[in-house]
């Protein structure tokens, strides 16, 4: 199953279409229910986009850190369950971050020797290596309200440390409010994956191949990335024309220093990724092809039309990861424009890699996403998060298009999306993931994101009433009747 988290309801009880407002508030509150639904209707993999803090465009792919979570994540009745927050406190009527800021200052008055204050302590030492440096970032982002560490004056946004030292003693409050924010996100998400492992869903996370430039990240490690001594990139990230974009996609992610991550054997990379471990039990790491080279967009092209492929040492750092992390249960999203080298690259490391069943019916008999051309080891899906929900896919296309894909279904046309759920869990790839728009057989208004587009992506939210018993029956039965069930 796919939904990202913040398609779950929250405790505002908001109409679907969200607002940017309430992005997410609250939603942990709603995992370990649907966790309940989905292993009801015969799944076992719940997969998930990024999890870490949003800029105002709200997209995953592009958080303020990669190692932190977005607390307006944070469950609020939760917080009152495990006396974190006042019980008293009518929870829909208050500000989620107020509430935050309640239950701050309900723990700083509590004893110093109750178990949440020996479990905070735990995190932040364990968090060390990036917590202060992302807390602080927040702490100066609200402070020159939201402007990008980079246009911050020199001696902050250059970490000179007499500057450091002043502002955080300045920020004190509010740094501290922000780690704590930090460990109830995981805490509670600790919680998640457990209920999870105890329902035998496993969470499939996503890793973001870029970080924002406008990033805790980038901040603290400025040499890792191609920057010029004001903190500008000379070029940014995206990927050329393609199947979302006639004009590409212009990320504007900085582009890595490869030669100076792998001086540090890629220390970097590799505690990102035991980060996400700690997360999900399995992880795909988005744009897989810029482990072998990316598209480099000069930083005055307004488009991703004009570029070049600079080379990447993918091989070097998958090795690293390997030595570091033996058993780490890794996807790649190869989609897109996809040479044999980073096909050798992938196969090299034993990944599997995606394939997309609403590429497949170009007229092409050898479309490798064909059902009938799958590869075993291989991650098949009706649709990402990224393309239009299977029924508004279909419903865009030309009569013959139309026509092909039901002569290949075997079905008619009111049988979509279901013929293609039925396709993707009977097909021979190990993993099958169904969109839970498909499921609910929902059109092209409530896709998650429009690649190339703003302002009116990741507001996408389900009703609790969509998820009908019937419909969890019918899932099970196919998951049994196609092996997809333990």
């Amino acid at each position: 199953m796919l939904l990202p988290i913040t398609a779950l309801p929250n405790h505002t009880q908001l109409p679907v279409k969200q607002t940017r407002q309430a992005y997410g508030c609250g939603v942990f509150d709603s995992a370990c229910r649907f966790i309940d639904w989905i292993a009801s209707a015969g799944f076992s993999v719940w997969q998930l986009l990024p999890l870490g803090p949003t800029h105002s465009d709200l997209s995953p792919y592009l958080c303020l850190s990669s190692l932190a979570g977005e607390s307006h994540f944070i469950g609020l009745r939760w917080l009152q369950q495990n006396e974190l927050l006042d019980a008293q406190i009518e929870i829909s009527t208050i500000s989620h971050r107020a509430a935050l800021i309640a239950a701050h200052n309900h723990f700083t008055q509590s004893s110093p020797d109750h178990h949440w204050h020996r479990e905070y302590d735990r995190f932040c030492h364990e968090a060390h290596s990036w917590l202060h440096h992302f807390a602080l970032f927040m702490a100066l982002h609200q402070q020159y309200r939201q402007r990008p560490w980079y246009e911050w004056p020199a001696p902050l946004r250059d970490r000179h440390n007499d500057a450091i030292a002043a502002i955080e003693r300045r920020l004190n409050d509010e740094i501290a409010q922000i780690k704590f924010a930090q460990f109830l996100f995981f805490k509670q998400w600790s919680v998640i994956r457990h209920y999870a492992e105890q329902k035998g869903i496993f969470l499939f996370g996503d890793m973001p191949m870029f970080v924002a430039h406008d990033s805790a990240d980038v901040w603290a490690n400025r040499d890792y990335f191609k920057l010029n001594s004001e903190g500008q990139p000379q070029v940014v990230a995206g990927v050329p024309p393609d199947y979302f974009s006639s004009i590409g996609q212009r990320w504007g992610n900085p582009h890595y220093n490869w030669p100076r991550l792998q001086r540090d054997h890629f220390c970097w990379w590799i505690q990102r990724l035991r980060r996400h471990l700690e997360l999900f039990h399995l992880l795909r790491i988005d744009h897989f092809r810029g482990l072998d080279s990316a598209w480099e967009i000069p930083l005055t092209s307004h488009t991703a039309a004009i570029g070049q492929w600079q080379p990447a040492p993918g091989k070097q750092l998958l090795s690293a990861v390997h030595r570091a992390l033996p058993e780490l249960p890794l996807v790649a999203e190869d989609l897109g424009l996809i040479t044999p080298e980073v096909t050798a690259l992938r196969q090299q490391f034993r990944l599997p890699g995606m394939a997309v069943l609403q590429f497949a019916f170009d007229g092409n008999p050898d479309n490798p996403y064909l059902p009938d051309n799958l590869r075993q080891y291989s991650v098949l899906y009706t649709g990402t998060h990224d393309n239009d929900t299977s029924l508004g896919w279909f419903v865009s296309l030309s009569e013959q298009q139309q026509q092909m894909i039901t002569h290949y279904l075997h079905c008619a046309p009111e049988d979509l999306p279901l013929a293609l759920i039925k396709a993707a869990l009977a097909s021979v790839a190990q993993l099958a993931i169904i969109p839970l728009q498909d499921i609910l057989g929902l059109g092209s208004e409530h896709r998650t994101n429009t690649p190339g587009t703003l302002g009116n992506n990741w507001l996408w939210r389900f009703q609790w009433q969509q998820l009908q018993a019937h419909k969890a029956q019918q899932l099970l039965v196919l998951n049994r009747r196609y092996g997809r069930c333990k």
